[in-house]
């Protein structure tokens, strides 16, 4: 295999997933540094891939620690696994988060459909709860369109592991700020 056709289907099974609920690489794990300097891993759903320009787009509750973390230090690493392609993604990058109130927010918060609108309208995320089952107060019922934010990452790396019978397969891949790729090479699985 040549290292670009590695790197056009990584891209590629990513790009499926963000239009594809069932796709292996839907649910990503977002890592961030806390506050005290320790590691925060965290599910997002993949909600765009932007495959030329090297970006993912995720939803979040501008509420919840993992934004507050964002905004304190912008990088990050995303990692995904697709257990059909038995392929490993990481990818390093720098994230611009939009809140409520930017184009983007609202743009992307028109496109939701009504279900996932109401996940942004109960309490901050992390917060405690009387029952599982609690219901938000009449205050608390806003449509959550101003609790709701859009993170976009700008894939520095790309670090992409093919796990195969024999021989496994790694390479890692290098971006320009605006997604041109800059370095590749082969590495040892």
């Amino acid at each position: 295999m040549e290292l670009k056709t590695f790197e056009t289907g990584a891209w590629a099974a990513l790009q499926e997933s963000a239009t594809d609920p069932q796709g292996g690489f839907r649910y990503l794990m977002l890592c961030t540094v806390d506050a005290l300097l320790q590691p925060q891993a965290r599910t997002v759903v993949l909600r765009k891939c932007a495959d030329d320009r090297r970006m993912l787009t995720f939803h979040t509750d501008v509420r919840s620690p993992k934004w507050q973390e964002m905004a304190a230090n912008p990088q990050v690493t995303v990692l995904g696994y697709c257990h059909q392609r038995r392929l490993q993604l990481r990818l390093a990058g720098r994230v611009a988060c939009y809140a409520a109130g930017s184009d983007v927010a609202r743009a992307a918060w028109r496109a939701l459909p009504q279900h996932t609108r109401q996940t942004y309208t109960g309490g901050p995320p992390g917060e405690a709860r009387a029952t599982a089952d609690e219901t938000p107060d009449a205050a608390a019922t806003e449509t959550g369109e101003s609790r709701f934010g859009v993170v976009i990452l700008q894939a520095s790396v790309l670090d992409a592991y093919q796990l195969q019978r024999n021989e496994n397969q790694r390479a890692l891949f290098r971006y320009s700020a605006n997604g041109e790729l800059q370095e590749s090479e082969w590495l040892n699985p």
